[in-house]
């Protein structure tokens, strides 16, 4: 592997922390919950990039039920909340939330129009928050391996999900 090239360096911590805290590869699963699709762009770069996530055994896949990960992006939306929430119910622990971009984080410039609830901790609780509008891929694979290796380290505790 390539000592210099950092995306390589984060896919590996990634995908060994996987094996660490699942005893297999990962699984992402991403939902846009209403986005212009810039963060959207970046997470296909994640996937597309030499040594990124497929080169380290990290799949991004359709079956909720396969996922480790759910990915969020955009802002939580008054139409796609229900989605979201089934999105998460669908899956099996251990699972983590992740919302990636400045919408995700808080409603972004969407802030404030009636139509937007703000960021997606307005409908489900969220591990790890990624800034960026839109984050990039670097930023992207530094805090999934942040999450995958805490989580790693520690026993996952339960925690109680939100109303909405």
């Amino acid at each position: 592997m390539d000592e210099d090239d950092p995306v390589r360096v984060l896919s590996a911590r990634l995908a060994a922390s996987g094996q660490a805290l699942l005893g297999r590869s990962l699984a992402v699963r991403h939902v846009d919950a209403g986005s212009c699709g810039g963060c959207e762009i970046e997470i296909a770069a994640c996937r597309r990039l030499r040594g990124g996530m497929a080169a380290q055994g990290i799949a991004m896949v359709e079956d909720l039920r396969a996922a480790d990960i759910l990915l969020v992006t955009g802002v939580a939306t008054r139409n796609l909340a229900e989605a979201v929430r089934n999105s998460l119910a669908g899956m099996a622990p251990p699972r983590f939330v992740v919302a990636a971009g400045d919408c995700a984080l808080d409603g972004g410039v969407f802030k404030g129009v009636p139509a937007v609830l703000g960021g997606v901790q307005a409908v489900i609780a969220v591990d790890l928050l990624i800034a960026g509008c839109p984050p990039a891929p670097r930023q992207i694979l530094a805090g999934l391996v942040a999450l995958v290796e805490a989580n790693a380290r520690e026993p996952r505790r339960a925690r109680v999900e939100p109303h909405a």
